[in-house]
């Protein structure tokens, strides 16, 4: 795709991440990122889409980039009512170990609108490859916009992602971009209804070949994190992913936490108590460190 990136500056507000926490002022801006993508039958659409950016003027500059991408509701109805994302207590979380925060609203979404180019068709035949590039190209761009920031290091940075953001995020690995240190997957796949096929997603061996495929290309360490009361896609299907993906090559540690909640696919949103210490354990380890000794 071409990257565009131009910036258009919408909003700026501060707010506190602690009372009396003086260094923890947060900025959060929006701004809106030009992207170009193709969906799976090859059609083009060229947007803007909204971006909401979290800094902390008192963390060290220049700033390692995360970049943290939403799911896919099951619905078109509850795809647009995603409004922006944010991740708030997530985008916290990062800040405070240093990030700049990236949090795009993909095409077809919320505030960005228009069609969606991550439909990947049937569920007995799905093609699930389009869509994760289609997502993982805005990226991209989203990237290639916040490194104009002169707050931020344009060649640090880390990639996260949520359900479908999460295998958007391993497609994204597969890319290897410039200064990708670090990838993390929360509950990734794509296919899956808790309601009309609870621990059942559709075409779930074509997955598992779309991992593969990017097992032998991604190169970054990779950490992915499931519950075992995950509605989407079980307890089963996510180890047999993952076993592909580093069978072809990947480098990534599994984690699978037990039961939380109705539906542990919801873990990264609703559980950060469970997933924090995992998360700094491995940014810990692969030249993330919080500044000041921060956790």
């Amino acid at each position: 795709m071409r990257r565009q990136t131009s910036l258009c500056c919408l909003v700026a507000s501060l707010f506190l991440v602690a009372p009396g926490a003086a260094s923890a002022r947060l900025l959060e801006e929006q701004i809106d990122v030009p992207v170009r993508v193709r969906d799976a039958w090859g059609k083009e659409a060229a947007q803007n889409i909204r971006v909401t950016v979290f800094s902390d003027d008192a963390n060290p500059r220049p700033a390692p980039i995360a970049i943290l991408n939403h799911g896919r509701a099951t619905s078109a109805e509850a795809r647009a009512r995603l409004g922006r994302a944010r991740f708030a207590d997530a985008s916290r979380y990062f800040v405070q170990r240093g990030f700049v925060v990236a949090v795009p609203t993909r095409v077809g979404y919320g505030v960005s609108g228009g069609p969606d180019v991550e439909d990947t068709g049937a569920c007995n035949s799905r093609n699930f490859a389009p869509g994760f590039a289609a997502a993982a190209d805005q990226s991209l761009a989203v990237l290639a916009a916040v490194r104009q920031r002169p707050d931020v290091a344009p060649d640090s940075v880390l990639a996260v992602g949520q359900s479908f953001g999460g295998a958007s995020t391993v497609a994204l690995a597969a890319m290897n971009p410039s200064g990708l240190g670090a990838a993390i997957n929360f509950a990734g796949g794509s296919g899956g209804d808790p309601v009309g096929r609870p621990q059942n997603p559709c075409s779930s061996a074509r997955l598992e070949k779309v991992y593969r495929d990017y097992g032998v290309q991604a190169r970054v360490p990779m950490l992915w994190i499931y519950a075992e009361n995950d509605q989407f896609f079980g307890g089963k299907l996510p180890r047999e992913w993952h076993a592909a993906f580093v069978q072809a090559g990947g480098t990534a540690k599994f984690v699978q936490v037990p039961p939380h909640g109705d539906d542990g696919h919801l873990l990264f949103n609703q559980f950060p108590q469970v997933w924090q210490p995992l998360v700094s354990e491995f940014l810990d380890s692969h030249g993330f460190a919080p500044p000041g000794g921060r956790k």
